[in-house]
């Protein structure tokens, strides 16, 4: 089951790469249509929204799986493995996944509310997919939450994500 998660968040992960290219390929796109030719098109300012988006929630649960993830250091480099590993558990138990569960909570309705009207751009001659982009939500709750318990699996294994047997 780990494999599947792990697998599962590695392709977001690609996918999020690719928002990543799409957004600046927009980003050039608009500035060139904007400063050179005097010619603004809100598809294309908020397919680098989208694009900013995606890239953070569809990419998370992947950045988390590899330990990328943005750590305030003030102790943890200094520690011994077995401190890190008691700080990882902890970490992750009672800080991530609590957080990642609520945001899935307190977003269903958000976004099964864009589900039913098929919520599109409150801007003229936007994208008419937010109810697609709010989705991204529930995935990226989702992902989390799955790659949380994939690492706390692997750290009670006594696997760590820098490879140290604690």
């Amino acid at each position: 089951m780990i494999e599947i998660i792990e697998k599962t968040n590695r392709q977001l992960g690609r996918i999020a790469a690719y928002c990543a290219v799409v957004m600046m390929l927009a980003q050039v796109f608009s500035v060139v249509a904007r400063y050179v030719f005097s010619y603004g098109i809100i598809a294309v300012q908020e397919t680098v929204v989208y694009g900013h988006a995606l890239m953070f929630l569809l990419g998370a649960a992947v950045v988390l799986q590899t330990n990328e993830h943005v750590r305030v250091d003030v102790f943890y480099g200094s520690v011994k493995p077995r401190t890190r590993y008691l700080i990882d558990l902890i970490g992750l138990i009672g800080f991530v996944l609590p957080v990642a569960l609520l945001i899935g909570y307190y977003s269903w309705p958000y976004v099964a509310r864009a589900w039913s009207t098929y919520e599109g751009s409150r801007q003229s001659g936007g994208l008419p997919a937010v109810f697609l982009l709010k989705t991204a939500i529930l995935i990226f709750s989702a992902s989390l939450s799955l790659q949380v318990i994939a690492t706390v699996t692997k750290l009670l294994r006594g696997e760590s994500w820098n490879r140290e047997k604690v």
